[in-house]
């Protein structure tokens, strides 16, 4: 036999327990690049930028310094 409740918890109760449970949206600002959505104090998931810091990851994702030297040795 597992154990009982002594007494109906009432919705009330519930309720109030279940009302921790929500989650919350998370805080939105503006990149100052590019102007999109973003999260603050994370980097622009669309340009890279983060306040002084270049991500060359991102920046560099479109170009790479193979592509151009393939470009120049080929002219």
């Amino acid at each position: 036999m597992g154990a009982q409740p002594k007494r109906k918890i009432s919705k009330g109760r519930r309720n109030r327990r279940r009302a921790q449970d929500a989650l919350d949206t998370p805080p939105m600002s503006k990149c100052p690049k590019c102007g999109k959505v973003k999260r603050p104090h994370f980097e622009c998931a669309f340009c890279g930028h983060y306040g002084e810091v270049k991500n060359s990851a991102k920046a560099a994702a479109g170009k790479s310094d193979s592509d151009s030297q393939k470009k120049i040795n080929a002219k």
